[in-house]
């Protein structure tokens, strides 16, 4: 048995070395110079609309669906993307890769801002309805309707619903349980079964239930953390140059002193930044796709700006923390993971840090189970919309997240690291191709816009024709809520 599992894990890493360093990093860099030089790097230009575009309220659909607020889908995929790698990547990252890893997360999220916002647009524009009378949608979708290629759409989403289904979920539960047995010496299996526990509570209370949790625990969870990084950096705020410096130099691999060759920081920059904001993957707009807005864009904007908040913020706050830590070690048999950000907190906390990460992490691990499920289930209801088939895939993820918590480190992470590769390098392919029709949808934005007001996106104002079961006819749905006022361009 044990050979058997030590020859999966050899073709494991052999699979990911192949993908990564000789497809996806140069893909990811093509692909998000490509979407940044021809819209003229709108991740930057549009900035301060993307958080206009957050208070949004949501909009009414003529014939009554109502999907879920901007905000609110704004809070799911944040929920799925701050977790296990915001705290235990960032730190693996680090010790594997050197200081310089940071540097090349920051590149991942702002290239990939401009990726975020070609995806989730395109989500919006191919969305459907589902049981709950809201939306559904992602790349299956637009593959599938915008493309004609339903054979590629069929496989992503199988290897959506595989590996935030079962892959992802294990890696969050896995990162709790190993926080809880450091911190107070839990056993896995214990903290597995709880967490499976109250996971089952929510996802079997369906999406409006995990968009009610998630909009009401990020914003306080993400808070609370940067305040803590806050306090750490004023404490020592005559290191915060120092360290940047050495973020920089290794970057460039003029520090190697430091840990990790020039080619280590830039892997793991790339793949734990990818990890991180999922920016390019194909997985946001699954939640993108489920809110009621007036124009695509706006959800665009609003997924784009999740990037900057993930990676720019909280990954760089949980890299200050770590790279402070005096006794950090570097290399591939170095300690890594939740024990290096709990050692590191220790260090600033006077003993009580790995309590304090042991807290965090259950938020932020248990938001991001949250998270998985939202997007599996999406990608699942593609493949078989029944209610059978949502409960014994409830069942599966409740299941999933014990078995997680007993697996080994190194395993659930080079796993997660092979599945996120095969969806990025399908995703962003299939995103160049249909690059055409979100350039004609920004256009009709930024005329509305220049005409001072408020964007609403008809299927009619495009050229190109949409699927005849798009959700953006002629009839108006320009109110915010049944107890609000009309939009004042009505």
């Amino acid at each position: 048995m044990d050979s058997l599992l030590g020859m999966f894990e050899q073709a494991v890493n052999f699979l990911n070395d192949l993908l990564w360093q000789e497809v996806l990093i140069g893909l990811l860099i093509i692909a998000g110079l490509y979407f940044s030089f021809t819209t003229r790097f709108v991740q930057f230009r549009w900035l301060k609309t993307m958080f206009s575009s957050l208070g949004e309220k949501r909009a009414n659909m003529p014939d009554g669906s109502k999907g879920i607020s901007s905000f609110q889908a704004f809070t799911i995929s944040a929920a799925q993307r701050i977790g296990t790698a915001n705290i235990a990547g960032v730190a693996t990252a680090i010790v594997v890769g050197g200081p310089g890893a940071v540097f090349w997360m920051w590149i991942v999220a702002l290239l990939g801002a401009a990726s975020a916002f070609f995806e989730a647009t395109l989500a919006q524009l191919y969305k459907v309805r589902d049981s709950e009378s809201g939306f559904r949608g992602g790349p299956a979708y637009y593959m599938t309707k915008g493309l004609n290629q339903k054979g590629i759409g069929y496989i992503f989403a199988i290897l959506m619903t595989i590996t935030f289904g079962v892959v992802f979920v294990m890696l969050q539960s896995n990162t709790i349980a190993n926080a809880y047995d450091e911190a107070f010496n839990i056993d896995p299996w214990i903290s597995g079964v709880i967490v499976a526990i109250v996971v089952g509570l929510v996802i079997f209370g369906g999406a409006k239930w995990i968009a009610n949790v998630a909009s009401a625990l990020v914003p306080i969870m993400a808070g609370l953390y940067l305040i803590l990084v806050g306090v750490i950096l004023v404490m020592n705020y005559d290191m915060i140059i120092p360290m940047l410096k050495t973020i920089v130099m290794n970057a460039f691999g003029l520090e190697e002193v430091f840990g990790g060759a020039l080619g280590a920081a830039i892997i793991n920059g790339f793949q734990r930044g990818l990890l991180s904001n999922e920016a390019g993957m194909g997985s946001a707009p699954n939640a993108a796709a489920s809110a009621a807005v007036r124009h695509p864009v706006q959800q665009g904007l609003i997924q784009s700006l999740g990037v900057y908040f993930d990676t720019i913020i909280v990954c760089t706050a949980t890299a200050i923390v770590i790279l402070m830590y005096s006794d950090l070690s570097f290399g591939a048999d170095a300690p890594q993971g939740i024990q290096v950000t709990q050692a590191a907190m220790d260090q600033q906390f006077l003993g009580y840090g790995g309590t304090i990460v042991a807290v965090f992490i259950l938020l932020f691990a248990f938001t991001t189970i949250l998270g998985n499920y939202f997007y599996a289930q999406s990608n699942l209801s593609f493949l078989v919309d029944s209610k059978r088939s949502t409960f014994i895939f409830r069942v599966i993820v409740t299941i999933m997240t014990v078995v997680g918590a007993v697996l080994g480190v190194q395993l659930v992470w080079t796993l997660a690291d092979l599945f996120m590769a095969f969806l990025a390098i399908i995703n962003l392919m299939m995103v160049v191709a249909l690059s055409p029709l979100v350039f004609e949808v920004m256009r009709d934005y930024k005329e509305q816009k220049d005409r001072g007001e408020s964007p609403i996106f008809y299927a009619k104002n495009i050229s190109y024709k949409l699927p005849d079961d798009n959700q953006w006819g002629d009839e108006d749905y320009r109110k915010d809520g049944p107890e609000d006022e009309p939009n004042a361009n009505k």
